[in-house]
């Protein structure tokens, strides 16, 4: 039985030189750690209450665990709140809370209804669907283009890693069978890499696009709705992120269009090797429509708010009604447990999803959010945060909306290179929402452009799970993924603050 897990685990990995460094980052995080708690904890700090300057101490050991990844993450999420519970900062009722906070929800479910997708092979039979269009012919520019548009939805939906888990093998099947008819050419190692960069880049924007794309979205919709009161719908999130989607693929097929796919043609072989493994999967089970089914009903359900605003009719009773019974977390559940009722054989009583399947979801990404919203909440309890807004206010040059945007998505940008995702936006979305606050500024922008920020990090292996994917594949000089890497963190730098100013 495929799982996502299990998937990329088989791939990922990273060269002797990689492990080196992540082992030396490891050692001095679990030095430096300790270190930092208790310098920070024993010298004195006037101007902290007591509790804002043991909270400061928490933070700055989870921050350096977070960055050096000395400790699983999810580890450290955990060791955060449960630090503050001993030096007595919260209760733990309070500092557990956000452990049950509806978003966590609405993670476990979006992460269910990715799972019986993988498991089913629903992903695979839409990526095999799309290659086999024949409108794409012998032209390697136009199967890249398909290629890449496959793993930037599908990653609208599932996560970035385990889709560029599924589209990997895929990719190399694909180079391969050019390499087949004539050997490993310059042109064919640069469509090769292009194939490959692809691959973890449009999995990486494509999490932009909707809540459930990325972690990171929903975490930063998480502190902007527990801090400022505000609650970011689907279709409204959407607004944003489907143009910054569009922006950023457009530039990304157009650079390795004009770089590596010119005037490459692929054989006969290519396109019957796809038509074959799309052969392979025979014709659309019962399982995958239920799937899809349930994915179907959940996204009119995530939808049907900003719909019906649009529409002009969500101040009618009947509508109210709904949107306020069914929020995003709660269809995100609907939709994963009607995959525990949906047959897939009524006689032998079974069903699309098993409990066995449905466990294997990413916990510990759901206890990274949680701990990270945890650490929030008591940041912005004790008041460490509104110090730390003013100490930031009073070093800036400006702090108009437009130069917070500037310098949070910036900063984001530059931590998502250093450390996960997740971990940057637990990092830097609270501060933009502080900073924001003590200068008088309306804290979304600054909130949105941290958040959309933590998931533009392409330059390393390092950097995300999918590009440490595709490095291993051999086709990817590092110089080339720092290079292409750049480029698309710049234009997204410049796409993300445009969007938020904007919209």
């Amino acid at each position: 039985m495929r799982t996502m897990q299990g998937a990329y685990q088989a791939v990922e990995a990273y060269s002797p030189a990689e492990e080196q460094f992540n082992r030396r980052r490891r050692t001095a995080g679990l030095l430096l750690g300790p270190v930092a708690f208790l310098a920070i904890l024993l010298l004195p700090f006037p101007s902290l209450a007591p509790a804002a300057h043991k909270m400061a101490a928490v933070m700055a050991l989870v921050m350096i665990l977070w960055v050096t990844e000395a400790l699983p993450m999810a580890v450290t999420a955990l060791v955060g709140p449960l630090v503050a519970i001993l030096l007595q900062v919260a209760p733990a009722r309070t500092a557990l809370a956000s452990f049950a906070d509806p978003i966590i929800f609405l993670f476990i479910g979006s992460f269910m209804l990715a799972e019986a997708m993988f498991v089913h092979g629903l992903d695979r039979r839409i990526a095999y669907t799309a290659l086999s269009w024949p409108a794409i012919g012998h032209s390697g520019a136009r199967i890249l283009l398909v290629y890449g548009a496959v793993a930037t939805g599908l990653s609208m939906w599932i996560s970035n890693t385990a889709t560029t888990a599924m589209m990997f093998p895929i990719g190399l099947s694909i180079v391969a069978q050019l390499a087949r008819g004539r050997g490993q050419t310059p042109a064919l190692r640069r469509f090769a890499m292009a194939m490959m960069l692809m691959t973890a880049f449009g999995a990486s924007i494509g999490g932009l696009a909707t809540p459930v794309g990325t972690p990171p979205n929903l975490i930063g919709i998480g502190f902007i709705e527990r801090i400022e009161g505000r609650h970011i719908g689907f279709f409204r999130w959407m607004a944003v992120g489907v143009p910054a989607v569009l922006l950023l693929f457009t530039f990304l097929a157009g650079y390795f269009w004009w770089g590596a796919a010119r005037g490459v043609r692929t054989e006969r072989g290519s396109s019957d090797l796809v038509r074959a493994e799309l052969r392979k999967l025979g014709p659309m089970k019962r399982a995958e429509r239920n799937v899809l089914a349930a994915f179907g009903f959940t996204i009119l359900l995530w939808v049907l708010p900003g719909i019906l605003a649009i529409l002009g009719l969500e101040d009618r009773p009947a509508a109210a009604a709904f949107i306020r019974s069914v929020p995003e977390a709660v269809a995100a559940m609907v939709g994963a447990l009607l995959l525990f009722v949906l047959p897939v054989s009524w006689k032998a009583r079974r069903f699309t999803l098993t409990w066995d399947e449905a466990v294997r979801i990413d916990w510990g990404i759901i206890l990274l959010y949680g701990g990270g919203l945890a650490l929030g909440d008591l940041a912005f309890q004790t008041g460490l945060a509104r110090a730390v807004g003013e100490g930031m206010t009073s070093l800036l040059p400006s702090t108009s909306a437009f130069a917070l945007v500037v310098v949070f998505t910036g900063l984001s940008i530059v931590l998502s290179e250093m450390t996960s995702n997740t971990a940057s936006a637990n990092m830097i979305v609270p501060v933009a929402i502080a900073v924001a606050q003590s200068a008088g500024v309306n804290p979304l922008m600054p909130a949105l452009g941290a958040t959309l920020g933590a998931s533009l990090g392409f330059m390393m292996p390092i950097s995300t799970a999918p590009n440490a994917i595709v490095y291993s594949s051999g086709y990817v000089p590092i110089t080339q993924m720092m290079k292409y890497g750049v480029a698309l963190d710049l234009v997204g730098f410049i796409v993300i603050v445009a969007l938020v100013t904007l919209l």
